[in-house]
């Protein structure tokens, strides 16, 4: 006969690591599962950051060159510098226009993509801008507006 003392201890202690075995897996599922989640809701809160991101904000200037020489030896390496500097990038710069409503472009069109409406004004404010400001007033006519972009 097998004494209920020494046999009994053994069987708690081999239920106790059986179950210490299955809860350490449970664990190891809870924590994939968990990892899982988290993941998926990262994505979800990156793209809503993405969707509330800053619209940009295009310049478009349209420009009646009157000295094409000048303007391109005297303004428009200057121009272009001024624009880089204070943070803008040009999209479209001359090139070929091609009208489809209305009067076509009078000579170039230029446009510039900043960060906020406020970069522009910072820019327009700048004693780079107001130095070569008088430049183009002598060698171009000029139509400047600035339009809001779609969040990308």
């Amino acid at each position: 006969m097998i004494p209920v003392v020494g046999w009994f201890p053994w069987r708690i202690l081999a239920t106790l690591a059986r179950h210490i075995r299955e809860s350490a897996m449970k664990t190891h599922y809870t924590i994939a599962m968990a990892m899982l989640a988290g993941f998926g809701l990262g994505t979800v809160a990156v793209e809503r950051l993405h969707a509330q991101a800053k619209a940009p904000v295009y310049q478009v200037t349209e420009v009646e060159i009157l000295d094409p020489e000048g303007y391109a030896k005297d303004y428009a390496p200057k121009a272009s510098a001024a624009v880089k500097t204070a943070g803008g990038k040009f999209l479209a710069v001359g090139g070929k226009t091609t009208s489809f409503d209305g009067d076509p472009p009078k000579s170039r069109i230029v446009i510039s993509q900043w960060d906020s409406i406020e970069s522009i004004k910072a820019y327009r404010d700048s004693a780079a801008f107001k130095e070569i400001q008088p430049i183009r007033a002598k060698l171009a006519k000029v139509r400047t507006y600035a339009v809001e972009g779609i969040p990308q």
